[in-house]
């Protein structure tokens, strides 16, 4: 019944202590710069402050693309890529250095059993010299620290925060990895394109040197075409052999990603047409801003560093603990569990800073510039969110206009290309103008796959900006 009793005490002490206010600055989230508006291609749309709200659902924002193998590619790095493993590990770690800092609220009870044999030295002054002696003991040994002023508490504030911080950096590595898996995947796919389109040139060309030699045996033609035409086939065959270890240069780099040693990643056959493209909502929502994993862990750093101040401000008063134990001692092991063999101590025990060479302010200065850095650190976070945003809202207006006008470019250098080979047949022109048209409608095709690869890692881009998708739909 006294056990009991005296454990309801504790625990309605601890429950007393941890209601407390605490010294130092109770935690309030600092303003942030927010411009009035974004540029939306023509249009402007209204942000609002930052605030986060990471705990949003995301989803699987890839499936916006709508590409099983992209789909594949994502589940496989979610399960098995090593650096978001050891994310998460750090999550399970600052879980547990939070559980740690909560356990100063609550006395530390341990038992400590243990027998001794003494012998007492004979040319002493005892009251009993030369004597040999055997103690059992058995005591229940506590020890509390009294919370009056919150350090403890303060402690188990910065450590969830932290807790917390680490949990949102979880999140925005997952957020940067499936982020980075897509816009690999997506590069992939246009040197692939590029890759098909320079094969194609070199097998065209390799037919063309056939027809100018012919041409040559029969007169038509000179040695100087012949020339031109082995160069133009050699230039496609070396473009063909560095795309193609750019392409392997990348495979291997998306093997890294899904978690798949490189000489063991085979990538399934590749659509060389990449046809969709994303329709990004017009007037995009400012609170999708928020959902930024990466603004909610500098947020949450930021009060871990505000709770630090307190812990330092709790060193300039004094700390008092009690210490105490309960249990059993006898000489006799088997009387040790006698009523007579009780024994117990308890005493409160009392720290008070008097001097300690100026260790103290400075700690508490160190854990005010701390503060400031955070502060500084969480506002830059949020500027280079408003910025990427805004980058990738820029960029895609833009490549569209880009695109438009690279689909015309394009539909004239295949024209002039044909129109420059049947000028070479018959005679009118020189092989030259049928090398300088073919470059250009090479260079006009491999731009057009690139800017098509482009126009999805741009979306990719917005999506990481903004934190992870949003309502739309795909289309082609």
């Amino acid at each position: 019944m006294k056990l009991s009793s005296s454990l309801l005490l504790l625990a309605t002490s601890a429950s007393v202590f941890a209601a407390l206010p605490s010294v130092g600055p109770d935690y309030q989230r600092p303003t942030t710069p927010a411009p009035t508006a974004y540029r939306d291609a023509d249009n402007l749309g209204s942000w609002k402050t930052a605030a986060p709200a990471d705990t949003t659902a995301r989803g699987e924002w890839w499936k916006l693309f709508a590409d099983p193998a992209l789909d594949a590619l994502e589940t496989r790095a979610l399960t098995a890529n090593q650096d978001l493993r050891a994310a998460a590990a750090r999550v399970e770690q600052a879980r547990a250095a939070a559980g740690i800092a909560r356990s100063g609220y609550w006395p530390q009870l341990s038992v400590s059993p243990s027998v001794t044999r003494e012998r007492t030295s004979g040319t002493t002054e005892n009251v009993a010299p030369d004597t040999l002696t055997t103690t059992y003991r058995a005591p229940l040994v506590a020890s509390w620290e009294l919370d009056l002023f919150g350090r403890v508490r303060r402690l188990s504030e910065s450590a969830r925060a932290d807790a917390d911080a680490s949990a949102d950096t979880f999140e925005s590595v997952r957020l940067a990895l499936t982020a980075e898996v897509a816009a690999t995947y997506f590069s992939l796919h246009g040197l692939d394109h590029e890759l098909a389109l320079v094969r194609d040139t070199a097998a065209l060309r390799r037919r063309a040197l056939d027809l100018v030699n012919a041409r040559l045996k029969s007169g038509v033609a000179g040695e100087l075409d012949v020339a031109r035409a082995e160069t133009e086939l050699a230039f496609a065959d070396a473009d063909a052999a560095a795309l193609a270890n750019r392409l392997a240069s990348l495979q291997n780099a998306l093997a890294v990603l899904v978690g798949v040693p490189a000489s063991e990643f085979e990538l399934s056959a590749l659509n060389s047409q990449l046809s969709t493209v994303l329709t990004i909502p017009s007037g995009l929502p400012a609170e999708l801003l928020e959902r930024r994993p990466d603004i909610a862990a500098a947020e949450r750093t930021l009060a871990s560093a505000n709770a630090r101040i307190g812990v330092a401000k709790a060193a300039f008063f004094p700390a008092i603990s009690l210490t105490g134990g309960a249990g059993f001692a006898s000489g006799d092991i088997d009387r040790l569990f006698n009523s007579d063999s009780r024994a117990w101590s308890l005493g409160p025990s009392l720290y008070l800073p008097i001097f300690q060479g100026g260790r103290n302010r400075a700690n508490l200065e160190r854990s005010r510039a701390a503060y400031d850095e955070s502060v500084a650190l969480f506002r830059q976070r949020v500027l280079i969110a408003f910025r990427e945003v805004q980058d990738a809202l820029t960029a895609t207006h833009l490549l569209a206009e880009q695109s438009s006008a690279q689909d015309r470019a394009l539909v004239s250098a295949r024209r002039a290309a044909s129109l420059a080979q049947t000028r070479y047949d018959a005679g009118y022109v020189s092989y030259l103008e049928v090398i300088d048209a073919q470059r250009t409608s090479l260079a006009t095709e491999r731009a057009s796959a690139q800017l098509a690869a482009l126009r999805l890692n741009t979306g990719v881009a917005l999506i990481k900006a903004l934190g992870g998708g949003w309502q739309a739909t795909p289309s082609s």
